[in-house]
């Protein structure tokens, strides 16, 4: 993994290279998203807010997959993956989870809380950092508009 550090005051700073594990022990990057508008979202099984906002993340990922949206779930350590594989399945997490680090999240922001999102445009470009809980009106102007301007401007420059 290697990256630099996402300054906070350029918000059109590149996504940095990020290759981690998935469940099943798959390599998976980052760039394999490529064209998608991805809401990455650090969080924990021992994390409560994180665990309360997961059924929303389901929900989005859901009903905007169609429109270009990917969650990736990047879990925040320590870590038992026995316990993450059977959280998932329990709770029917129908987006990728992949196995994290603190380095990876630092790639991001040096603050510890959890859950933590960053919202990565169609361009691989970083566009929000949201600490704690992604509420449906964070998602609705901060998301949402990314899935409808970018799908057009795809269109339009065909």
């Amino acid at each position: 993994m290697s990256a630099k550090a996402f300054s906070q005051s350029n918000q059109k700073d590149k996504a940095p290279t990020i290759t981690l594990k998935d469940l099943n022990g798959k390599t998976i990057q980052l760039s394999d998203f490529k064209g998608k508008v991805i809401l990455l979202n650090f969080w924990a099984t021992w994390c409560p807010p994180c665990r309360a906002e997961i059924p929303e993340l389901i929900k989005w990922q859901k009903e905007y997959e169609k429109k270009g949206l990917q969650i990736i779930g990047i879990t925040y350590p320590p870590t038992n993956r026995t316990k993450v594989r059977r959280f998932v399945s329990q709770n029917e997490i129908n987006y990728p989870i992949l196995f994290g680090t603190k380095k990876t999240k630092e790639l991001f922001t040096s603050t510890d809380t959890m859950p933590f999102s960053v919202i990565i445009d169609r361009n691989g470009h970083i566009k929000e950092l949201i600490e704690g809980i992604i509420y449906t009106e964070e998602f609705d102007e901060t998301i949402k508009p990314l899935l409808e301007s970018d799908s057009n401007k795809k269109i339009s420059e065909k």
